[in-house]
Parts: structure tokens; sequence; C-alpha cells
């Protein structure tokens, strides 16, 4: 009711609060905001319900884990309630039990389907988002068991063509195998978990039904085997089918215990329930003494009227490709060609699981990493998308309070025209016009503070800190503009000019606010925002440099911010981000390795192996890595972004470009040419046309010849190319020929 309002709330909640003891709310929150600048938007809507749900699953998770640690459970929490193990987080006043140690997993699914079932690292699958999950285990005749998720002597690894993932464990006499993936059956998506089980003894194959996934525990209230003993109905809606009709089975609730206590009951059950949401299902395979037995579970999935799942041959036909004699850099990049195409069904996502939701942040370097592989399809319709996600102000929204994601939105809309050589679409410059003039209205006045003409204070990327006026959010705003001046061009010729000229306005504030910075600093590097120390958060302003080159290669500002991470914010090679990530994060290690690349510094090469070695055995990065375990400890376990940088790196690596003009190979390593085999990537689309660009070394270790060769399709003129190999002094490429040759003895 209206009347609702006008009640004093704020006295009311604080009255409560007092007379029954507790701490005044009112006056908490109101401390709370002292430590960051006022903003209109004090936290994301959608980030306080996200932490709310994360968090509730971790409550339930307290009450029912730690005095049940007779179940199998999964290996993060096996390893994190482990004394023994470095993974052990104490729980004492911990109000919720969470995944800070390994939260990892690979997704396995069809391009343009939006279903991606998990795999964790000990092979537990869940087939749907958030769901239940299903194990395979190891039982003898005499009691001897192998569960995966309590082994030491397990192996995993990501499989490209299908797309699965294959884990193996022994122990003892007993090796088990189970391999994860989505295929069309039918006509329609169906998840295969294939088990195969060797033991010495008679034993039982085991497929096991789970109340629980990477992140803790999800109910399951009632499962049923049906009649002809090949298949469960789980809480009357999912279906699992068998290959074959089980041997045994055994079902349990959350008072019974886990049915792992229960497979060597005598009793046969077909059935059963629980109404705390714990039940546990044991289907079982007889394995006979030194033999073998295989036996598969099918889930159907679910699939939308207008999705059509792709094959993965076809989806990749085009894509650009890497070959290098280095196994593990291309590994790694194949896996993440994968993630990319997995993860942008049609919107784009940052992970499977813990960030399957749409953020312009994200989606602008998706979507970039899309384009650079040549996916421009696949990049063209998330970008279909952008304008029907804009406010009536001009506002680009996903999340409230978040100033960068309108430069976001306008800068890669941009970049895909650039890149396409295409003409803006109708909607998209109409999107971009109103965006760049909401960039100009959020703008603060130029009243002489130290945030004079910068956006307002917010919440920004998470990475930085609580809400504060971002240089982050700036610099996307000043390429914001100067993309949407372009996209205007020829279309809205006083919008352009505008556009541009605010943009130097723009970019003159900041320059001012920064030189009042480095004043008060006593050092030209750029902190997170005018009323920072540098610290860990001063990695947003980076941004100038890459990815919107705001700056030249050589700006001292850039570089001494650089140098001030490099040498406080580094740990075990990579960028270890104090603010709420408390890991090593991967894409922000690579973002100072595409600076020094472009600044021609070498120590490139080690923070891209530093990220390289920080994957998983299937090829995945989740957003921050623990320092000791090696293990997840912030965000999806599978990270798109940390993806897309892997390939934004390599593709700058191999072409890249600077100032009307492209650049190749200078972050090649000659340690990938020291073999027979040539070294090649292509084809990448740039604003000058598509590009392939192939090295082939000879005696490259003794000093030898190395020489590089392109082909392309250029839209117009063939652009300046200058060919600069790392340690090697750079070559201007000749107009008449597409290749050059370099003698490496002659040229250092």
């Amino acid at each position: 009711m209206p009347w609702m309002k006008w009640l004093p709330w704020r006295y009311i909640i604080s009255r409560f609060a007092r007379a029954h003891g507790f701490l005044d709310p009112v006056a908490v929150l109101s401390h709370l905001h002292r430590f960051s600048q006022p903003s209109e938007v004090t936290e994301p809507i959608e980030l306080l319900r996200a932490g709310a749900v994360f968090h509730a699953r971790g409550f339930i998770n307290s009450r029912v884990i730690q005095h049940n640690l007779d179940w199998v459970w999964p290996y993060w929490i096996t390893r994190q309630f482990d004394p023994a193990d470095p993974s052990f987080v104490p729980r004492a006043f911990s109000l919720t039990h969470v995944n800070l140690t390994h939260r990892n997993w690979t997704a396995v699914g069809l391009p343009d389907l939006q279903e991606t079932p998990l795999v964790d690292p000990r092979g537990l699958l869940t087939p749907f988002w958030d769901g239940w999950s299903l194990d395979a285990w190891i039982v003898t005749a005499d009691g001897a068991i192998l569960t995966p998720s309590r082994s030491t002597n397990s192996r995993q690894e990501l499989r490209t063509g299908p797309l699965s993932v294959v884990t193996e464990t022994e122990a003892l006499d007993m090796r088990l195998r189970v391999e994860a993936q989505v295929v069309m059956r039918d006509g329609a998506p169906v998840c295969l978990l294939d088990m195969t089980g060797h033991s010495a003894r008679d034993a039982w194959l085991v497929l096991a039904l789970r109340p629980y996934n990477p992140e803790g525990v999800r109910f399951i209230h009632e499962a049923t085997l049906n009649p002809q003993r090949n298949g469960w109905t789980v809480d009357n809606e999912r279906q699992v089918a068998f290959s074959d009709p089980v041997d045994r089975h055994h079902v349990s609730d959350y008072r019974q215990g886990d049915v792992y206590i229960h497979l060597r009951d005598a009793r046969d059950q077909e059935s059963g329930e629980c109404d705390i949401g714990m039940v546990t299902a044991a289907a079982m395979f007889t394995i006979p003494a030194g033999g073998v037995r295989k036996a598969q579970a099918r889930i159907p999935l679910p699939e939308s009227a207008d999705e059509k799942p792709g094959d993965w041959r076809e989806s990749l036909s085009e894509c650009c490709r890497l070959q290098t004699s280095d196994e593990q850099v291309q590994f790694l990049y194949d896996a993440a060609v994968r993630t990319l195409t997995l993860l942008s069904p049609g919107e784009v996502y940052a992970g499977p699981y813990t960030y399957k939701r749409f953020w312009f942040r994200d989606a602008a370097f998706i979507i970039h990493g899309l384009l650079s592989l040549g996916l421009t399809q696949r990049a063209e319709r998330a970008l279909d998308r952008f304008p029907k996600l804009q406010d009536l102000n001009g506002y680009f929204h996903s999340q409230a309070g978040e100033w960068d994601s309108n430069g976001e939105a306008i800068w890669i809309m941009q970049r895909f025209c650039e890149l396409t050589g295409t003409r803006p679409k109708n909607a998209w410059r109409d999107a971009a016009r109103a965006g760049a003039r909401w960039i100009l209205r959020k703008r603060e006045p130029n009243d002489g503070a130290p945030h004079a003409g910068l956006l307002p204070a917010g919440f920004s990327a998470e990475h930085l800190g609580p809400n504060d006026y971002y240089y982050w959010d700036d610099f996307w705003g000043v390429a914001g503009l100067r993309a949407a001046a372009r996209m205007m061009d020829g279309y809205d010729k006083l919008a352009a000019e505008e556009f541009e000229r605010e943009a130097e306005v723009f970019q003159q504030a900041i320059d001012v606010s920064l030189h009042r910075a480095s004043e008060r600093l006593g050092r030209p590097g750029m902190p997170a925002s005018p009323y920072r120390r540098l610290d860990a958060g001063a990695i947003g302003s980076v941004a100038a440099g890459y990815p919107l080159q705001l700056c030249t290669a050589d700006d001292p500002r850039l570089l001494d911010t650089v140098e001030f991470l490099l040498a406080n914010c580094f740990y075990k090679g990579g960028f270890f981000q104090d603010v709420i990530h408390s890991g090593v994060n991967i894409y922000l290690t690579l973002h100072v390795a595409q600076v020094l690349l472009r600044a021609g510094d070498p120590r490139y090469e080690a923070l891209m192996q530093a990220a390289a070695n920080l994957a998983s055995p299937t090829g995945q990065w989740p957003e921050a890595v623990h320092p000791a375990t090696g293990g997840g400890c912030m965000g999806d376990g599978q990270h798109a972004w940390a993806a897309v940088e892997w390939i934004l790196l390599l593709r700058n690596c191999f072409v890249r470009e600077e100032e009307g003009r492209l650049i190749l190979a200078s972050g090649v390593p000659l340690r990938w040419l020291e073999g027979d085999q040539p070294v090649t990537f292509g084809p990448t689309p740039t604003r000058f046309g598509p590009i392939s660009v192939k090295l082939i070394g000879e005696g490259v270790s003794g000093g030898g010849m190395v020489r590089v060769s392109w082909e392309a399709e250029w839209f117009d003129a063939a652009p300046l190319m200058e060919v600069s190999l790392p340690g090697v002094s750079p070559i201007e490429a000749p107009q008449e020929r597409n290749f050059v040759d370099i003698n490496l003895e002659d040229s250092r």
C-alpha cells in the first residue's frame, strides 16, 4: 500500500534489533558504506541474489556434511575436510561450508545446446545445471572399495573429437575408467556416462546416484528403479537409462546413511524416498574375478524448441587454427576454442555453472575471442541481443550500477564491424548512439575534485574493491565514445563529430586526474581510482594499454603500473588478486602479458608459461587458482574469460594491430621453431582483412634462419607490416612478396 513507504522503517528496524540484543543493522550498514565512495547503487542486486543462493547452499552443507563424514562426498569435500591435506579449511565460526579449494570442473556438450553437463576432477558427472550427480565406484565381494573422490591415484584428460572427459582411477587390484560426453540420439541430445571396471576379485561396478554437485548438497527426494531394472526415475521427473539390467540395487535415505554403507546388504530395494532430500541409490553390475565389466548410463537432456545443437566438426570447420610443436600450448588452445564454442549457445556465458548468466563485461571479451577465431556468425548472433538489453535511457544493463558496460558493448560492436569489414546494422547504430549519449550524461561535473569529469563511483569490476571512481570504467567510456564515433561515420556526421570531440574531453579529464594521482603517489603508475594507493586493484587501469590501446606501448604510466604489479602482486609467476579473489587470476595475468608483449618486453613469455602451468589436466582454468592447492578458489571452475585471454594472447603473438599497421610474429618463441615442423596460425581477422601466418625455422638453436610468410585477403590495399621476432630487430615487410627471411645471427 502507498502509505507503507511513509513508515519510519529505519527506526523500527533499529529499535527491534536493539530490543532483542542484536547489533543495529542500520548502523552497521551505515558504517559499511563509509568504506566506499557514495554511489547510487551500493551493489548490483544480481550479485546479492547470486551470493544469497551460494551461501544458502553453503549453510545446508554445514548442516549435512561435517557430521556425516562416513558418506562418499565429492572430491572438493574430501580434500577440504581432511586435516592432513593442504586444502583443509577450518570450520570454526563459519556459518557456511563452500568450495574454496577445488572449484574445478569441465563441461561437456554440443555447440548451441544450452545444457552443459559438468565433470569434476574425479569424474563425478552432474548432467543438469545445479542438479544432482552420478558417480562410479567398484566394490569387491570381500569389501574392498574404489571411490575416485577418495583416491590419490587418478588421471583425467579432455578429448576434443568429439568432446569428452575421461577419468581413470586405480586402487589395489581395481581399475575404473569413466567417460562423459553428449551426443545426439534419435534427434535429441543425450548425456552418456561410459563406465569400465576391472577387478582381480569378484566385484561389482557401481553407478551411484548422489544428492550433491560441485557446490554441495542438491536434494533428491525419490528414486525408483523401473520394472525392467534398467533405469531410474529421479524425483518423478528425470530419467537415467542403463545399458543392461542391474544385478543388484540398493537405496538409502538420510537417516539410514549413505547407500555406500549398504552396498553389501543382502536385501535388494527397488525404490526409496527421503523427506529431507538425501536419497542415495546404487545400481550394481557384476564383475567376474579377473574380468571386465562395461556399463553405460544415458540421461536425456532438455532442449528448447528453438535450439538446434550442432556438430563439433562442422561448427569449427572455419575456425582459426594453431599449429605448434609445443604440445602444452597446442592442447590449451584447442581446449579454449571448445570452451568458447560451448559457452556461446546464443548469449555468451563466462562459465558453465557459477557464471552461467550474461554480463556485458565478460561478453565483450568472449565475443572478441570468437571474432579472432573467425567464428563470425556466433559472435554476430550474440551481438544482435545487445540492443534488447538496453534501457530506454541508453544504459546497457546486465547488472545495475556497473558503468563500464556501455563502453564495452559499443566497443565490441564496432570491433565486429572493423574485423569483418562490414557496416554497422541499424539496430546496432541506434543502440551505440543512445549508449554513447548515456556515457556523456553520466560523467561527473568538472568541479575540481580528483574525480572531476569521470564516471560516477560504482561497483565496476568485482576485482577492484568497494564502490569508487574507477579508471577502468573511464577507459572503457572513452573507448566506447570513439567506437560510437566510427559507427556513426557516414550515417550521422554530427553525432560522429560530437562523440569524437567528447572522447577527447573525457580523455583529458582522465589525464588530469591521473596526473594528480601521480603527484600524490610520487610515481607515474595508475592506481585503481583517484583515491586509492597503488595496490592489486591497479590491474584495472592496465585496460588503457590492453585491450583498448588508448595509450602508446611505451606510455610511462602504463609501464610503471605493470612494474608495480610485477613487483608486488605476483605469486608463482601469476597475478595474485588480493581483492575478493584471493588467488592467482589467469585472465589478469595474461592482461599484463599483453602489455609486455606490446612493449617488446620478453617477460611476457614467462607469464604465458605460468598461466599454462596452472591449467587443469583437462585444459581449463578457474577464475582464480588457490596458491597452495592449485585448485580453483573463486568463480566458475571453467572460466571462459581465461580461455579467451589464452586465445587472444596467442593471436597477438602471431599478428597484432598497432597504429595502422600489422606486427607479425612478435611473440612467437624461437624454441617453437627448433624442429622441422612449421608453426602456423590463421586465418584470423584483422581490421585490414583476414591473415594466416607461417613460420619455418632452420638451425634456429645455432643462430640459423627463419622464414615468416603470410597469406591474406585484404579489404583494400595491403597495410604496412612489420616482422618482429622476439629478440630480433624488426624488419619492414616488403610489398612485392609475402615472406621475409631472417638471419638470426645477423638480426639480433
